[in-house]
């Protein structure tokens, strides 16, 4: 197709307009879903209303309700308005067929985040072929708070919502239906591996990324309307939908907060409280990981140092207080004993956050990556681990993968955690393997062996190594293979 100033195509809904620029055609602003407010407040999503002529698609839609911070060091800004259900789609050519095509969902700990970063813009993947579709979805209490009279996972029914939107009009904007890859990053991870497990997945991706985000749920629908009562009873609302309606968005958020904050306390050992709930039926456990469901592949890994700044420069943590937090996280003196030996010269607090980085990145990415191979079917795992000149020697820190594997070098706000002159050497390398994996079902390595694997370390050089997690594997996964 000629390259021309308004990119026209239809949907389902109506036909959309939009751009050129740095080699694609860029559609944003998509709404895949009514506004999920008025009557559709805290209900499963309902398809988008149908418009009369072309609907301009040049501007980003407006984000979540959800807390007006930075969540993350990726630059996510809040926009206002209701209709919220919407998604962008990149692409080369809205009148080629086939490409692969890759549904991105967004992290920020299912409280926060958009589909609006400069690090999410699609152009590189659409210039390598790769038809990008990044979706928002309803965040918080909004779309993971349990009422009583009320559907549970909303968000995720959200994430279904967009998928089916994919495989009805992805062709349109050149994509094939048949060749989807959901991926994401932190919680956008988790979300990949939740959609992974839910049965009503079947027949709408072919493969999965789980960046930096590889756990499942580890609390049920039951436990969780815990939370779902606290926040009514800060609210003074009855804990019903209708109790709920007419509350204030940015008010429901500052109650999910205060409760929150209340029920981790009670339970620590649920570490996301607003998030994806077992309920049976959409989302699942580790029983509902089926490579057989529809022969399934999976990429999963983390960065080396993903939360260690959390804690890393806190002076109070001495070695007794280490060890005691070590000891409430699980770990056996013996695991307690192999870290302080795997990391001699870092200060307690370090080796606190590096335990915090295996334990809730390194070891559900193993987990996965074990069940997966175990059962037959081929998952691909690495490690992203070059430190940044810049950043406070934060190391190789939570977000910081996101863009090389989009190749965004320049986009607003890298250079602030990379530093000058990121390699572009190594976004070639990680980008180029997000690109064959969601063209090809193979990022160029060997698939995974349960319990004595190899992997892919991303740095300046970048190898493919045998397990480089081994350490994790001896302390959380008890030398399990």
């Amino acid at each position: 197709m000629p390259v021309t100033a308004d990119p026209i195509v239809p949907t389902t809904t109506g036909r959309v307009q939009g751009s050129w620029g740095g080699g694609a055609a860029a559609f944003l602003g998509i709404p895949y879903a009514r506004p999920p407010f008025g009557p559709e407040r805290l209900g499963a999503p309902v398809p988008a209303d149908k418009w009369d002529g072309i609907r301009p698609a040049l501007r980003y839609g407006p984000t979540a309700p959800q807390p007006h911070r930075q969540a993350t060091i990726i630059p996510e800004p809040v926009i206002e308005g209701e209709d919220c259900l919407n998604l962008n789609v990149f692409t080369p050519d809205p009148g080629r067929a086939g490409l692969p095509v890759m549904v991105w969902i967004h992290g920020g700990g299912f409280t926060a985040g958009c589909n609006n970063s400069p690090w999410y813009r699609g152009e590189a993947f659409a210039c390598h072929g790769v038809v990008v579709v990044s979706i928002n979805y309803r965040l918080g209490a909004e779309g993971f708070l349990v009422v009583e009279d009320a559907p549970a996972n909303r968000g995720v029914l959200d994430w279904l919502a967009a998928l089916n939107w994919v495989q009805d009009n992805v062709a349109s904007f050149g994509g094939d239906p048949d060749r989807v890859t959901v991926a994401g990053q932190s919680a956008g991870g988790m979300a990949s591996a939740v959609l992974l497990a839910s049965p009503a997945t079947t027949g709408l991706f072919r493969s999965a990324i789980c960046m930096s985000g590889a756990s499942l749920p580890n609390w049920d629908v039951e436990a969780a309307s815990e939370l779902g009562r606290a926040v009514c009873r800060h609210l003074g609302v009855a804990p019903t939908r209708a109790g709920l309606a007419p509350v204030d968005p940015a008010r429901l958020v500052e109650a999910q907060e205060a409760a929150g904050a209340e029920v981790a306390r009670a339970r620590p050992d649920v570490r996301m409280h607003l998030g994806p709930v077992l309920d049976g039926d959409v989302v699942l456990g580790r029983e509902g990981l089926d490579p057989g469901r529809g022969g399934r592949v999976v990429m999963a890994g983390a960065t080396a140092e993903e939360f260690n700044a959390l804690v890393g420069g806190d002076a109070t943590v001495d070695e007794d207080r280490m060890a005691r937090r070590l000891a409430r996280m699980g770990l056996s003196d013996e695991s307690i004993a192999a870290y302080r030996a795997a990391l001699p010269g870092a200060s307690p607090g370090l080796v606190v956050g590096q335990a915090m980085t295996d334990s809730w990145f390194k070891a559900p990415t193993l987990r996965l990556g074990d069940h997966w191979a175990e059962r037959g079917g081929r998952a691909f795992l690495y490690s992203f681990d070059w430190k940044p000149t810049a950043g406070g020697g934060l190391g190789a820190v939570h977000c910081l993968d996101v863009p090389f594997a989009f190749d965004n070098l320049d986009a607003a706000g890298v250079q602030d955690v990379t530093g000058p002159n990121p390699p572009q050497n190594l976004a070639d390398a990680v980008h180029g393997s997000w690109v064959r994996f969601i063209s090809e079902g193979d990022p160029g390595w060997e698939p995974w062996r349960a319990g004595a694997g190899r992997a892919m370390v991303f740095d300046a050089e970048s190898a493919v190594v045998d397990e480089p997690w081994s350490l994790v594997r001896r302390t959380w996964l008890g030398g399990r293979g």
